[in-house]
C-alpha cells in the first residue's frame, strides 16, 4: 500500500512537471513566432520607405540637381536599409537613413517651389506616415522581444529552455535614439 502511494505521488509530480514543461514550451514558441512576425512587420515598413525614396529623390532632383552628395547619401542609406537582416544591422542603417533624410529635407527647404509641389507634398506625407509605422512596428517588436527574453531568463525556465533551442533575441535599438524619436519633418 505504501509503495502504491509513493508511486502515485511520483506519477502526479511527473505529470505536473510534464504539463509545466509543455505549457512553457508552447508559450515560448508563441512568443518566438510573435517576435518573428514583428520583425517581418519592421522589414515590410523599411521596404515601403525604401520604395518611396527613389520617387522623393527624383522629385527633389528636378529642383536641386546640383546636390548630388545628398542624393548619393540617401541612395547609400536606402541600400543599407534594404540589406539589413538583423536588428543590429537595421539599427545602424536606421541611423544612416535618418541622417540622409534630414539632409534631403534640408535641401528641399531651400526651394520654395519644391515645397509647393503636390507630388513632393504627397511623397513627404507618405514618408512621414511610413516613419510612424516603422516606429510603431519597432515598439511592437521590442515588446515581443522583452516578453520572450523575460520568459527565457525567468527561473525555472532558465534551467531548460536553452536546451530546447530558445535563445534571447536582440532589441531593435539605435545608437542615436534622438535621431529617430520623431519622423523627419519639413518646416514650411
Amino acid at each position: 500500500m505504501e509503495t502504491l502511494i509513493v508511486v502515485g505521488i511520483i506519477v502526479v509530480i511527473v505529470v505536473i512537471i510534464g504539463i509545466y514543461l509543455l505549457s512553457t514550451y508552447n508559450g515560448l514558441v508563441r512568443l518566438n513566432v510573435r517576435v518573428d512576425e514583428a520583425w517581418s512587420d519592421i522589414t515590410v515598413q523599411l521596404k515601403r520607405r525604401a520604395d518611396l525614396l527613389p520617387n522623393l529623390i527624383e522629385t527633389v532632383k528636378g529642383y536641386a540637381s546640383h546636390e548630388s552628395g545628398v542624393f548619393q547619401a540617401v541612395t547609400k542609406a536606402r541600400a543599407e536599409s534594404i540589406s539589413a537582416s538583423t536588428p543590429a544591422d537595421a539599427a545602424v542603417a536606421e541611423n544612416h537613413m535618418q541622417s540622409a533624410l534630414k539632409s534631403i529635407f534640408a535641401v528641399a527647404e531651400a526651394y520654395p517651389q519644391l515645397q509647393a509641389s503636390q507630388n513632393y507634398l504627397q511623397l513627404q506625407g507618405e514618408l512621414v506616415d511610413t516613419e510612424d509605422k516603422i516606429q510603431a512596428s519597432r515598439r511592437f517588436y521590442n515588446g515581443g522581444v522583452r516578453g520572450l527574453n523575460t520568459s527565457i531568463k525567468t527561473f525555472p525556465n532558465t534551467l531548460f529552455v536553452r536546451g530546447l533551442g530558445f535563445t534571447e533575441r536582440d532589441f531593435f535599438e539605435v545608437a542615436d535614439s534622438a535621431a529617430i524619436a520623431e519622423p523627419p519633418r519639413v518646416q514650411f
